[in-house]
């Protein structure tokens, strides 16, 4: 039973967070211009799309796809969070910076800032997907943390 509500809960935060996206992005950078057409392009909603699945994403693989006993501890879950909030903050430098470099604009320097931001929202994000789903896994649910 504790299992299954940590799944729900761990649902509703992402759903929360796709949700309220753009609101909580604006909260954590917000410069004028480059939030503008952030919203205008609407790619917060983009950008929050790709940090939720890259984080379950992630999580799922290291939980039930890798779930090896040589790979449980919790430095191997470490690298999986690095890769996870290494990824996601590349993807959405690239697609946004591609999308302004088309209509002319260069807001490499702001968007840079935004992805350091967006590095720890998937961070933060992974650890709710890896605290959500590990319960299930055969050989990792003790990673990172024992119950």
């Amino acid at each position: 039973m504790k299992n299954t509500i940590l799944l729900i809960a761990g649902l509703v935060i992402t759903l929360l967070f796709l949700i309220l996206s753009t609101p909580i992005f604006e909260n954590l950078y917000y410069e004028r211009e480059f939030s503008n057409e952030m919203y205008n392009q609407n790619l917060y909603l983009v950008v929050a799309v790709v940090t939720a699945l890259i984080a379950w994403a992630a999580a799922g693989i290291y939980y039930y796809a890798i779930n090896s006993v040589s790979f449980s501890r919790w430095y191997h879950w470490l690298i999986v969070l690095g890769v996870a909030a290494v990824l996601a903050p590349t993807i959405n430098y690239i697609y946004p910076n591609s999308i302004f470099s088309g209509d002319g604009l260069d807001f490499s320097a702001q968007l840079f800032s935004f992805c350091v931001m967006d590095f720890v929202v998937e961070a933060v994000l992974f650890i709710i997907a890896s605290f959500s789903i590990r319960w299930w896994s055969s050989n990792c649910r003790h990673t990172p943390i024992p119950e």
